[in-house]
């Protein structure tokens, strides 16, 4: 079989650690350029001894380099902070080299709200209208054209999974939609810092970024799609003391009379053909730890009468469905494999 060469820039992220894991098995992909400005000269493995005696941990550690890039690399993915994407991807688009931005310079379609929220200038706006962003599920079509995908953010994986079927069947409110979610402390990154020191971390629970997350205008933006309508949605965060995972519990208000039954018919039906999402029976509410290092999106659904709200809890792996696992799977959609290719993995129980 052909090897198609993948590049990877920012290889000392944890998003950036699990597309090493991925990509060390990945049948079809070879990992040909690895780049860190502070690990330069190393090989992988040295770096990262999970990949020691497999052909992953024998590529040397690079700075980034547009030419050797192009020389090397038909695909490059950007595992780097918000700002820096934006100056290395047209240099390599130029090149012909396909890039898959884990950060959030592409995501969001209109300028000022990247800027607002970011509080970055953004250097190339003409690309925000050319990226794709790069959820499968919803936009596979556009993905297998695209040169340059914005790979979503973690939190948004979440919701938008969750809430897709009801905005689809057009069974809730576009009004009054709250959003209570939890993540392992990985999504905070791997940069030391206080608050995700071990011993601020462990036995607590915290709230953070409340009404002014990053993530907030790209649920927004995602959902006001789905929804054909502009849309205001209440996302609250939270840190808890595990590694990695994101409980997502959506609460939402009914437009219609529907029984719990019907939805869950309306779900599952919605979803009958995707690999990764599970709509869990009625009854059963999903879990962090069936879902951690894998591509699986799972769902369970309450209805509550009493206040005729329906609750979606949605959960997937922040670091595998949330970053690095959906980066791959673009990549298999770019290049006409299945996308299913090297992802199909159980939990890591």
């Amino acid at each position: 079989m052909t090897q198609i060469k993948v590049g990877l820039v920012g290889i000392t992220g944890y998003a950036g650690m699990e597309l090493v894991r991925l990509l060390a098995n990945h049948p079809t992909f070879t990992l040909t350029m690895a780049c860190s400005r502070a690990e330069a000269g190393k090989q992988l493995a040295d770096y990262y001894p999970f990949v020691r005696n497999l052909p992953a941990g024998q590529v040397t550690i690079s700075q980034f380099n547009v030419e050797d890039a192009a020389a090397n690399c038909d695909l490059v993915f950007l595992a780097v902070p918000a700002g820096t994407a934006m100056k290395m991807a047209p240099q390599l688009l130029a090149k012909n080299v396909k890039v898959i931005d884990f950060s959030a310079d592409f995501r969001l379609k209109v300028r000022q709200t990247y800027e607002d929220w970011y509080a970055i200038t953004h250097e190339v706006p003409n690309l925000l209208e050319e990226a794709v962003y790069g959820l499968p599920e919803l936009y596979a079509d556009k993905i297998k054209k695209a040169s340059l995908i914005a790979n979503p953010g973690c939190y948004p994986t979440s919701i938008i999974l969750g809430l897709y079927a009801a905005f689809k069947h057009q069974i809730i409110s576009t009004n009054d939609i709250i959003i209570d979610s939890k993540s392992g402390a990985t999504g905070a990154g791997r940069k030391a810092q206080v608050p995700t020191l071990f011993s601020e971390i462990s036995d607590n629970f915290r709230a953070y970024g409340l009404g002014r997350h990053r993530h907030t205008p790209e649920i927004e933006q995602e959902l006001s799609a789905l929804a054909n309508t502009e849309l205001t949605v209440q996302f609250s965060p939270h840190i808890l003391p595990m590694n990695r995972g994101i409980l997502s519990t959506i609460y939402t208000k009914l437009s219609k009379d529907i029984s719990l039954a019907e939805i869950h018919n309306l779900f599952q039906e919605t979803w009958r053909h995707s690999p990764w999402v599970r709509v869990l029976p009625i009854g059963s509410l999903p879990e962090t730890r069936f879902v951690r290092g894998t591509m699986f999106c799972d769902l369970g659904l309450v209805l509550d009468h009493r206040t005729k709200r329906l609750i979606i809890v949605s959960v997937i792996d922040n670091l595998c469905r949330g970053a690095a696992g959906q980066a791959l799977a673009n990549a298999n959609l770019c290049f006409d494999l299945s996308i299913e290719t090297g992802l199909n993995s159980a939990a890591l129980v």
